[in-house]
């Protein structure tokens, strides 16, 4: 089957749909753009060899052919017997990766979005475009593009300024130090049995939760052979109570996935342990800071959101965008979730 590979000029920037690694620029701007790691070739390669995945990745390029931008889009097979269900979805995770030349971010991100909704046509249930850096970010575009968005809440904590230990207050202080001197411990997984104690848990954990997506062991794997994050379990009595997925972009940390025996060990505080020893080991190896990619869904009263505020975080507003394929739905969400 032959690589299909999609145009689209506007404003003399043209935009190609990458579907397999072969089709990768080999201009020196695509390097350079590699820092974004939502946005990179690492985390294509990584998307294309793990299973129910595949990456779309937009590259906008001048007409002289240098790369000035890349938004990756990944999209997702889900079913489930119980209860039953098939689709497939597309998230995109932050606005993309651009290089210092570009001027007009907003206008490049359009374009690579457009051609991205033009590849995938109504092959998806729908799109969502989340963890912006602003929150007004693309706003015009993205409405002409009939995206509508949905009010979240972003947390991050900043590493840089002060230790975590004087983000957290006496009473947390207290329970880590209790757990510590009860015998918890957080390693990361570098055994087969360690690694499979994470899947088991991450998934068991996640899996009455139909938001949440977790992907195939291949791809966890992939993040520790090539060195782009790091995979915790927190160990109580040689009992894995406590996991954590942690993938590293530029400056920042971003907990990716997390997942705890938190009813079963609730007297060693599996949860605070896990999300604990993510922080400091981030600070440990000089991230700016530490963001929590899902913190739940946008209600009112969120316990896991409220939780992780308690380790001194800064909360955030912001928006998530949506595009539903079926036109009178996306129109119908659209009037309900009017900003």
């Amino acid at each position: 089957m032959k690589n299909i590979v999609y145009f689209c000029a506007v404003n003399e920037i043209q935009v190609r749909i990458i579907e397999h690694a072969n089709q990768w620029p080999t201009t020196e701007e695509a390097t350079l753009l590699e820092e974004n790691f939502f946005h990179s070739r690492a985390l294509f390669l990584m998307t294309a060899k793990t299973p129910r995945q595949k990456p779309y990745m937009a590259v906008a390029q001048t007409s002289d052919g240098q790369v000035i931008g890349q938004l990756l889009a990944i999209v997702r097979y889900r079913a489930s017997w119980f209860p039953p269900y098939f689709f497939m979805h597309c998230r995109i995770l932050s606005e993309g990766a651009y290089s210092s030349q570009c001027t007009n971010r907003s206008e490049v991100f359009a374009q690579m979005l457009h051609a991205i909704r033009n590849r995938l046509g109504s092959s998806v249930l729908f799109i969502e475009v989340s963890n912006l850096n602003q929150k007004m970010f693309g706003y015009r575009e993205f409405r002409k593009q009939h995206f509508f968005p949905v009010h979240w809440m972003s947390i991050h904590n900043s590493l840089h300024s002060r230790a975590p230990e004087e983000r957290i207050s006496q009473q947390m202080h207290k329970r880590i130090v209790h757990s510590y001197a009860r015998g918890v411990v957080t390693e990361e997984v570098t055994t087969d049995d360690d690694f499979r104690a994470f899947s088991k848990l991450l998934h068991h954990h996640n899996w009455l939760k139909p938001k949440r997506y977790i992907p195939h062991d291949d791809f966890f794997r992939q993040i520790q052979q090539m060195h782009c994050g790091r995979l915790y379990v927190t160990k109580y009595r040689e009992m894995v109570i406590g996991c954590s997925a942690v993938v590293y972009s530029g400056r920042n940390a971003y907990l990716w996935y997390s997942a705890f025996r938190r009813k079963s060990f609730a007297f060693v505080h599996p949860d605070i342990m896990t999300i604990w020893h993510s922080i400091k080991d981030s600070h440990h190896h000089n991230y700016d800071h530490i963001f929590f990619l899902d913190v739940g869904l946008p209600f009112r009263k969120n316990p896991f959101r409220e939780f992780i505020l308690r380790f001194g975080g800064k909360p955030v507003s912001t928006y998530r965008w949506f595009h539903v394929s079926i036109g009178w739905v996306n129109t119908i969400l659209s009037r309900i979730y009017r900003d």
